[in-house]
């Protein structure tokens, strides 16, 4: 039990240190412009269909749920600003970060540890290639610029997706629906819980970067760095929210409401 707590408490410290090995290499020349465009094309372009669509299906069943209860109450005029504030709050936020760490963790983890067991990012350092910088900062550096762009995609999706299914039920108007959703949106609810989605992709990177970076074991190595990502990145994902929820709280008190 006690080496088991032990080897636990040294990953922990390990994946700390890479993290801000991380953050201090990401402020020193020279920075990796284009590598960094490549992979927020790789990493952001390619998640947006996912990500739209998932947004679009769960605003849509939202508005069903809410409408629902919300019928009981004769307060059907409070579904668009309900569907709103959830998504921009809450819904939006977290569901892109664990979609997000299901596709881009796992192809990050997958993607360096097969680098790894082929010998490519040696290869790299014997051209006096700075391979955690070019490899490792790089796409940390995307995951944190694109998070919050498919977050926004995912709440405007879901509210799309709310009004289709609003529309088909009771005939209202988009442009009646838009004035409704926004009725009770603020600055506090929007763009904080947006912005914090830069905290995921930090930690979904690091996370999938650590463990591809990292890997042993041949082709087996790979295939659990790639699960083991995905995994760890989701609960990290889960964790992280509560305590920025309650920072978020903290430092603008109207959030609450």
């Amino acid at each position: 039990m006690r080496s088991t707590l032990s080897s636990i408490a040294g990953q922990c410290g390990d994946v700390a240190l890479f993290g801000f090995r991380i953050l201090r290499d990401s402020f020193r020349p020279p920075w990796e412009g284009a590598e960094i465009a490549k992979q927020i094309f790789e990493i952001g372009w390619r998640s947006l269909p996912l990500i739209a669509a998932a947004g679009f299906a769960v605003g849509a069943v939202m508005s069903m749920h809410t409408r629902a209860s919300l019928e009981r109450f004769g307060a059907e005029a409070m579904i668009p600003a309900g569907l709103a504030i959830a998504l921009f709050k809450e819904t939006g936020p977290l569901v892109t970060g664990l979609l997000f760490s299901g596709r881009v963790g796992a192809g990050i983890g997958a993607e360096l540890g097969a680098m790894r067991v082929s010998e490519q990012i040696d290869a790299l350092e014997s051209l006096a290639v700075d391979s955690f910088k070019y490899l490792v900062v790089t796409r940390v550096m995307a995951c944190i610029a694109v998070l919050p762009i498919l977050t926004t995609v995912m709440n405007f999706t879901g509210i799309l997706g709310g009004y289709i299914a609003e529309t088909v039920i009771s005939g209202m108007s988009f442009a009646l629906y838009w004035e409704r959703a926004w009725s009770f949106v603020d600055f506090v609810d929007y763009v904080p819980p947006t912005l914090k989605t830069c905290i995921f992709g930090f930690i979904i990177g690091t996370i999938a970067s650590y463990l591809g970076y990292n890997t042993t074991g041949g082709t087996a190595g790979v295939g659990q760095a790639s699960t083991r990502s995905v995994v760890f990145a989701s609960i990290l994902v889960i964790l992280s929210n509560v305590v920025l929820v309650k920072a978020i709280f903290f430092l603008f008190p109207g959030a609450e409401g």
